[in-house]
């Protein structure tokens, strides 16, 4: 049987996975990793964050690129709401939910790390793979895929000298301002002001959702630094989303912005001392109607870009990948003379489709529902949240499905 060729275009952590696990399920076939980024510029001081679901771990822990001392690890979830117009009824509680990975017997619901954190190691691992068998595998960094070709039987991945190969995997996503080309696209008119915050008397592995008048607010926990010893501070990261054209965060300074914040979380997260300087990125919605397309396959930010209220993207992406890879090795192993490629990719257009769409319709709709001026709106939302709290197999259900997908 002839190899099978994969081009891998993208080396972000998306990218990187489905190299990573493709090498070790695909023994004999011939994988190029393509990027932009030379392969000699540092990434781990790259501070941006990323929060991964327990089963993106435990997918990151098959391939051997986790680094659990560099995460922090989420063991409580707790999504609230500021006081609506009308008040929740009391018979259902307050206005929130709590998840708690002690609850599920899981020792973490997810766990943040930074984009250098987890890609660094990521690296070093195709590195290693790619040193111990250079005939098979291939790094092609410093090499930005300027066009790619349909080919009857392949994709002509043109890198400054084209390349046929028998399957292209497009993982170079972005932010939703630099994401043009999609199915569906939809700007929700919304800004993300992103940083980090010091909190004094937070809670270790605590994650926060707040909803708001203006939007979701969110605080996600960060490792301590290492200068803050036995002290009870905690470093969170801040994802702030605000209307864009009724902007309250760009024209304050920094102490104001962190007077505000403490009106916009709840008093039991901890105090807000300190915040960083904030970048501000649209959000939108794109995605590709499905994930293959001929011989070329979408995944990660390619396929999809989502509002960060759930902040589940990165985790979708993985998820794909790994159906990707799964699909590819029952291909090759079911003994024909070629592998039979139509039907695996058939197979993960319709595997995914049930996991994409669920994550992409709840959080449009989550998004969406902050433009809605109707009177009452807040009050529906927080007598959900009340209700999913008082129905623990509704919970449960709920954390899991945030934790593992569909499946």
């Amino acid at each position: 049987m002839k190899p099978l060729s994969i081009a891998v275009i993208g080396a972000g952590p998306v990218g990187l996975a489905l190299a990573l696990l493709a090498a070790r399920t695909l023994p004999k076939a011939q994988l190029s990793l393509f990027d932009a980024r030379p392969a000699e510029r540092d990434v781990s001081a790259d501070a941006r964050t990323l929060a991964l679901a327990l089963g993106s771990v435990h997918l990151l822990e098959r391939v051997g690129a986790w680094e659990p001392d560099r995460a922090e690890p989420i063991r409580e979830v707790w999504v609230s709401q500021q006081a609506p117009t009308l008040a929740v009824p009391g018979w259902l509680g307050t206005a929130e939910v709590r998840l708690s990975a002690s609850e599920l017997a899981a020792p973490m619901l997810g766990a943040v790390l930074g984009y250098g954190a987890l890609v660094a190691p990521m690296q070093r691992a195709w590195q290693g793979l790619v040193a111990a068998e250079p005939d098979r595998l291939h790094s092609r960094f410093g090499a930005p895929v300027a066009a790619l070709k349909d080919l009857p039987d392949g994709v002509e991945v043109d890198a400054g000298v084209a390349e046929r190969f028998d399957l292209a995997v497009i993982a170079e996503g972005g932010v939703f301002g630099e994401n043009k080309l999609a199915d569906v696209r939809h700007d929700y008119q919304q800004d993300a002001w992103v940083g980090n915050v010091t909190l004094a008397g937070g809670t270790r592995g605590l994650a926060v959702e707040r909803f708001t008048r203006c939007g979701p607010a969110a605080l996600l926990p960060l490792p301590p630094a290492p200068s803050t010893g036995g002290d009870n501070t905690q470093r969170a990261s801040l994802v702030w989303c605000v209307p864009r054209n009724d902007d309250p965060v760009r024209e304050l300074d920094d102490a104001q912005r962190l007077a505000v914040l403490n009106t916009v979380f709840d008093p039991r997260v901890g105090r807000i001392e300190t915040v960083s300087a904030l970048k501000c990125f649209q959000l939108g919605l794109t995605a590709q109607r499905s994930l293959v397309r001929g011989r070329q396959v979408r995944i990660g930010n390619a396929a999809q870009t989502l509002h960060p209220v759930a902040g589940q993207g990165l985790n979708l992406g993985l998820r794909d990948a790994f159906a990707l890879a799964a699909a590819l090795r029952d291909a090759v192993e079911t003994g024909r003379a070629a592998p039979d490629l139509e039907t695996a990719l058939s197979r993960v257009a319709w595997q995914r489709t049930p996991d994409r769409w669920a994550m992409i319709a709840a959080t449009d709709f989550l998004a969406r529902s902050f433009t809605w001026q109707a009177p009452g709106i807040g009050t529906l939302r927080g007598a959900g949240m009340a209700l999913i709290d008082r129905l623990p197999p509704l919970k449960n259900a709920l954390a899991r499905r945030m934790m593992f997908g569909n499946r």
